[in-house]
This record gives C-alpha cells, sequence and structure tokens, in this order.
C-alpha cells in the first residue's frame, strides 16, 4: 500500500467526478445535488512509476506490481457537520482512519451546478471545512478527557501517561488552532498518533478548475496556494471534467496526445501521487525478478529491516542483511548481473537507511 487518503470537501465541489476519474470506475454516483455520495466509496489505484517499468524491462519480468493508493470518497459536509448537520459527523469518523486528507475546493464557476454556499469562494469553503474538523476534535477531546478524570481517580498508568497530551490538545482546540500544532516530546508523539485526530492530517488541497484553466489556474488557486504554503500544506491544479476524459481514453499514447493538446504533461492523479509521498514523507524501494517486479512504500528514515517487513513481517524478525543496488546502477550495468560484475551489489545491515529506488533482496532466516 502506497497510502491512503480520504476526499472531503463541500457539496458539488466535484469530489465523486474526481474519484471516479481517479480510480477509473464509476462506483461514486456524480450528480449535481448535495449528498449523492451516501456511503464512503474506496477505490485503489497503482502508481504509476517509470522506474518500476524500466527495471522490469531490463528484468524481463513476467509481472509488474505497483504501490497502490487508496481514495476513499466521502460525502459533501456542509456548515454544522460535526453537529449532525447535513449528513452528520457519521462521515467525520471515516476520515480518522485514513493517513491523509484531500480536500477539493471549487475555483470554477458555472451557472449550471449550484452551490451550497450561493457563491464561488474557496478560501471561505475551506475553512468551513475546517472549522468543523475541529469542532469534532474538540468534541471528541473533551469525551476523552472526561472519561479519563475517573480512571485518574484510580492511577491508571494509561490515563496518567496520556492525560497531559490531550490537555496540550485541546488548549490549542481551544484557542481555535489545529491539532498539527501542538508541540510534544518524543515521549508523547505515539500517544497523540493514537488519538486519531482529524486536525492532525496532512492536507493536500486539489483546486478543481474549468478544462481551459487546468494549464494556468486562476485567482482562486492562486489564493489557494498562498493559504497552503502559510500552513505548511500543499496544493494542486486539476480539472475533474479533464480527469474523467483521460480515464476514458483506452491507451496511455490517446492520453498523452490528449493532456498535451491542453497543455499539460501529466494527470491529475500523478500530482496528486506526488504531493502526496512529499506530504507523508514516503519513499519507494523495488524487489525484482523474473516472476515478477514491485514496488513497495516506506516512510523516509526507515531502515532495511523495516523495508524488510512492508513485504512480510517473518522477513523483519529473522532479518540477517540486504542485497542492495541503487536504481541508477542497476539500469547503468543492465541488470543485478551487471551490477554484481561491477562491485554495485552491496550487503547492508540493521542500520542500513532504505533510499527511495533501492532494489533489494533479503536474506532472513526464522
Amino acid at each position: 500500500m502506497g497510502f491512503n487518503c480520504g476526499i472531503v470537501g463541500l457539496p458539488n465541489v466535484g469530489k465523486s467526478t474526481l474519484f471516479n476519474a481517479l480510480t477509473a470506475t464509476a462506483a461514486a454516483e456524480a450528480a449535481n445535488y448535495p449528498f449523492c455520495t451516501i456511503e464512503p466509496n474506496t477505490g485503489r489505484v497503482g502508481v504509476p512509476d517509470e522506474h518500476l517499468e524500466k527495471i522490469a524491462s531490463i528484468a524481463q519480468s513476467a509481472k509488474i506490481i505497483p504501490t497502490q493508493l487508496e481514495f476513499v470518497d466521502i460525502a459533501g459536509l456542509v456548515r454544522g457537520a460535526s453537529k449532525g448537520e447535513g449528513l452528520g459527523n457519521q462521515f467525520l469518523g471515516h476520515i480518522r482512519s485514513t493517513e491523509a486528507i484531500i480536500h477539493v475546493l471549487r475555483c470554477f464557476e458555472d451557472d449550471d451546478i449550484t452551490h451550497v454556499e450561493g457563491s464561488v469562494n474557496p478560501l471561505r469553503d475551506l475553512t468551513t471545512i475546517e472549522t468543523e474538523l475541529l469542532l469534532a476534535d474538540l468534541e471528541s477531546m473533551e469525551r476523552r478527557a472526561q472519561s479519563l478524570e475517573k480512571k485518574l481517580k484510580t492511577n491508571d498508568p494509561e490515563a496518567k501517561a496520556l492525560m497531559p497530551v490531550i490537555q496540550k490538545v485541546l488548549t490549542a482546540l481551544q484557542q481555535g488552532q489545529s491539532a498539527k500544532t501542538v508541540v510534544l516530546s518524543a515521549d508523547e508523539h505515539p500517544l497523540f498518533h493514537s488519538l486519531h485526530l482529524l486536525t492532525s492530517k496532512p492536507i493536500l488541497y486539489v483546486c478543481n478548475v474549468a478544462e481551459d484553466q487546468a494549464s494556468t489556474g486562476n485567482a482562486h488557486t492562486q489564493a489557494v496556494a498562498n493559504y497552503a504554503l502559510s500552513q505548511n500544506a500543499k496544493s494542486v491544479i486539476i480539472s475533474a471534467a479533464i480527469e474523467a476524459e483521460v480515464a476514458n481514453l483506452d491507451s496511455p499514447h490517446e492520453q498523452q496526445e490528449y493532456l498535451q493538446s491542453l497543455g499539460l504533461q501529466e494527470t491529475g492523479l500523478k500530482q496528486v501521487i506526488r504531493a502526496g509521498y512529499q506530504l507523508l514523507n514516503l519513499l519507494t524501494f523495488f524487489t525484482v525478478g523474473p516472476k515478477e517486479a514491485r514496488a513497495w512504500t516506506v516512510s523516509q528514515g526507515a531502515k532495511a529491516p523495516q523495508a524488510a517487513g512492508a513485504i512480510h513481517s517473518d522477513f523483519e524478525k529473522g532479518f540477517i542483511c540486504a542485497e542492495t543496488i541503487s536504481y541508477e546502477d542497476y539500469v547503468t550495468y543492465q541488470g543485478e548481473q551487471g551490477a554484481k560484475l561491477a562491485g554495485k551489489l552491496r550487503q547492508e545491515g540493521r542500520d542500513y537507511q532504505v533510499k527511495d529506488g533501492d532494489i533489494f533482496h533479503f536474506r532472513f532466516n526464522v
């Protein structure tokens, strides 16, 4: 699995159209009325990776297995969602299980598509959604604090460790600050992550524009980009309509021709993946052979045994070493044998930090 993210936004901003296009399915009904998505829709897509295709070609792998990106399309939220307005806070719960949030913002004018607030203003819209996420976190933490108060009376060790973290979070939320602004000690980080706070998740703002503005953006997208920069977040410009057209084309060649005719070099999916990987500090390593070439995902800073564990827990438990070739050396010397003859195959131990593009063969003993 690469990473999973919840797609959120107001009704009618293009969430389900984008979801359908990105996953190349029609699983989520896209219609011009609020709340047409009434269940969270989940779709997985293979992550496009030229490096994987290249090493598979060199190894003449029979099968190519990319890492995957999972999207969860969540019903449109409205002002008051944290208090049950619209379809209510049941959908906020679906976001808690995701690693990141893709916040789709309407940045196009179209009199034929109604806007729940009556006008197009992405900064107002993102404030509406983020306020609801903050209020949901505040309510959740207040309930949790009340529960822990009772446990503290019995000197419960878990409550004693967790309560200071919750108090820090509550202070920030009560001041209108997101959970990600809270300063934590190294010991507090695991406890903080266990809270699954909505406002602690990294956010990617996706500006949905008209087809003729996909390569240039507009005043709305510039305003969002400036806001994202101030929040240490990222933003991308996508036309959901273009993504839908691309998804309907049969071949990569046709897709590329269509994109180039619009002044675009790549699909919105590639932009989302790249921005998402940067947001979550992820990197990709590979395993390759005649049977299959496969991409795997780990966090930046991961050590070799953790990479082995991404394949199978037994590989991590019984880790001996990682036979390692860099992507550049694998390509330069045309495969494992050539890299080995050139002295470019290394045996790395437990302390080796995985680099993006590493090609591994793990030795282990269970």
